[in-house]
């Protein structure tokens, strides 16, 4: 099967690794016609779990993960870090960022996207929590949100954080040239990781990851799976 070439962002594989399984997502278990924001939020889970770093000196952190229906059905809300950055320039993620003090999660992935993107928070509507995941690397603890945005509008980088913001269609993300997977490490310690070959860029990461675990949790009803991620 071909695949798209992607993006140019640096994959610091280690000796070992391999070829991954196959999307569950493929196949005739997909639904029908257009996928809208509305139906696929639907199937979230409930928000508002506890926040529980998995280690001690992990710092609390939110994602916005935000889906409006545009011509082709449900996209996804997606950004590429600026390359003057210290950590993961270039990299495609979803606007978030530390939380402050005081705040709760959600506030903390409205207000990134605010500041990041220029995305007004009186648009979206919550509609419920992936699992939250701990990147070892970075220390983080991630809360991701996912939000419905009422109306498909045109952002642009609002802070130098930020190169670029799009909406990919889900409907790209789950084609069979979209999508690999590959297994780092060895047993009993290798870990399954996903890649998202766009046209022009490649998702993977903590950003793959979380674009798994959405469409696990929507297209197929499955339960949404955090984990520690160690390459970030």
């Amino acid at each position: 099967m071909d695949r798209r070439r992607g993006g140019r962002q640096h994959i610091p594989r280690p000796d070992h690794w391999s070829d991954g399984p196959a999307a569950p997502w493929h196949g005739d278990r997909l639904p029908a016609g257009l996928l809208r924001a509305a139906d696929l939020t639907a199937l979230l889970p409930a928000p508002a779990r506890p926040i529980a770093p998995a280690f001690p000196d992990a710092r609390p952190a939110a994602v916005l993960i935000a889906l409006a229906d545009g011509p082709d059905g449900a996209e996804v809300l997606l950004t590429k870090r600026s390359m003057s950055l210290r950590h993961h320039r270039g990299e495609i993620s979803f606007p978030g960022g530390r939380m402050d003090p005081g705040e709760t999660s959600l506030e903390t992935a409205l207000r990134e996207a605010e500041e990041e993107v220029g995305l007004d928070r009186a648009l979206v509507i919550p509609r419920g929590e992936l699992t939250h995941i701990s990147t070892i690397v970075s220390k983080s603890y991630i809360i991701p949100h996912v939000v419905q945005v009422a109306e498909r509008v045109e952002l642009r980088p609002a802070s130098g954080e930020v190169d670029h913001v799009w909406w990919t269609p889900l409907s790209e993300l789950i084609s069979p040239q979209t999508y690999r997977a590959e297994v780092w490490g060895v047993p009993p310690t290798d870990r399954l990781l996903h890649f998202f070959e766009l046209e022009t860029e490649t998702v993977w990461g903590a950003t793959a990851h979380l674009l798994a675990d959405l469409l696990r949790s929507t297209l197929m009803g499955a339960p949404s799976v955090g984990e520690y991620f160690s390459p970030r």
